[in-house]
């Protein structure tokens, strides 16, 4: 098969044109790889392009320094990859053909080869493990294309043996399910049983790659099913997510039906499936969150059921409010987390007046505490707390000197509970 469409014309900018020419003048053959295959394939232009050759990565640095092409420094070397920056504008990394000498399960002792299929019988799954020749021409050595086509998502060759040359394949397995499956139940039998008897293998795999495609997973298609598909293999103790009985599966259930009308960040799923702080922190502890997504997680998990209880006030928007004025929080990080909490919580029009309400600013500060009389620095920031909330409680229409007048009531108020 030759491929001629719009998108693979358009990858061609001089700078690919250049690298095309160099290959073929000093005899290396080059192809396109793996991911942007699929996309070309599948009538999509791939937002970067990955290159494997026969050429070794002595003969690409003798070729680039004889053509005067400057290499970037990378630590890929060792493991094949040269990544040659023409024009001084576009860097392309381009991989020696390789086969695996030996793996622990996640990275793996390589030697060189000149033998396109030994290099495709190495990769993960058929729809990655195709070749583009920069003439149009597909390689395609195990039916990738083939099961494209189907939208079948299986491993090249054994399943068993391709998961243990790298664990990480679990999870890359069901990330690319959710991208190219026409259901939610269309798995391989034989694959699943690979996946459940070497889910203990993924306990090798660092929290950071976890995270990395666990979060991919949760934002593509059939979020819900494929994690509860994983939860039913025995993934769960081993990518973070320990006591599956206790796990709140309603709860996470209720946010994916949501994810239909709301784009939540991946760590909201994660946080729907928890009950407590405790958990957010051991979930943590495996996969290594950003501050960012832990200080969320820890945030929606403290408000969960805020409101389910009690009478509501009757502005339901005030305690939002209240939140973002006596944050410590940058005000715009406190503005995104609550958002997310009140899409978790279904509130679309409390949303649309939180996004176009207008942050006032509070006409007292400690300095005036202080010359009202308050001489104990220490009381200063609970007093403003206090002044804050009456604010707040007013519509933020107390002025200085109103808020001045209820400073002995505050006082009274802290000795009684000193006392």
């Amino acid at each position: 098969m030759k491929l001629d469409t719009p998108e693979f014309h358009s990858i061609f900018t001089p700078e690919l044109r250049k690298l095309a020419l160099i290959f073929n003048r000093h005899g290396h053959e080059i192809r396109i790889v793996g991911g942007a295959v699929r996309d070309l394939l599948d009538g999509k232009k791939p937002s970067d392009l990955d290159f494997a050759t026969s050429a070794t990565p002595d003969q690409m640095k003798e070729m680039f320094e004889a053509e005067s092409i400057r290499m970037i420094n990378n630590k890929g070397e060792k493991h094949g990859t040269i990544t040659p920056r023409i024009n001084d504008k576009e860097n392309f990394e381009v991989t020696t053909l390789r086969t695996d000498v030996s793996t622990d399960g996640r990275h793996a002792e390589v030697e060189f080869t000149t033998d396109w299929k030994i290099d495709s019988a190495r990769r993960d799954l058929t729809i990655n493990s195709m070749y583009l020749g920069l003439d149009g021409v597909l390689y395609d050595y195990f039916d990738g294309y083939e099961d494209l086509k189907k939208k079948r998502v299986v491993f090249v060759g054994n399943p068993d043996a391709r998961i243990k040359e790298d664990y990480l394949r679990i999870l890359r397995y069901f990330r690319f399910y959710g991208r190219i499956a026409p259901s939610p139940d269309s798995h391989d039998k034989s694959t699943l049983k690979a996946i459940a008897d070497n889910a203990a293998g993924l306990s090798q795999i660092s929290g950071e790659r976890i995270w990395s495609e666990l979060s991919r997973i949760l934002v593509g298609n059939y979020a819900k099913d494929i994690i509860e598909t994983m939860l039913s293999l025995g993934l769960g103790p081993h990518i973070g997510l320990n006591h599956t009985e206790f796990l709140d599966i309603e709860c996470f259930e209720k946010i994916c039906e949501l994810s239909a009308k709301y784009t939540f960040k991946p760590i909201t799923f994660i946080t729907s499936l928890f009950r407590s702080e405790d958990e957010v922190l051991n979930f943590h502890s495996r996969v290594k969150l950003s501050s960012f997504d832990r200080d969320l997680a820890l945030f929606l998990i403290y408000h969960k059921c805020d409101g389910t209880e009690g009478k509501p006030p009757v502005n339901r928007l005030k305690p939002y409010q209240y939140l973002l004025i006596c944050t410590k929080l940058p005000k715009e990080l406190m503005r995104e987390y609550i958002i997310e909490l009140l899409k978790f919580k279904d509130e679309e029009q409390l949303i649309k007046q939180f996004q176009s309400w207008t942050l006032p600013t509070i006409p007292i500060n400690g300095h005036d505490v202080k010359s009202a009389g308050v001489k104990n620095n220490k009381e200063i920031g609970t007093i403003l707390e206090a002044l804050t909330a009456l604010w707040v409680e007013s519509d933020f229409q107390l002025s200085k000197e109103e808020l001045l007048q209820k400073l002995p009531g505050i006082l009274s108020q802290l000795q009684r509970n000193k006392a």
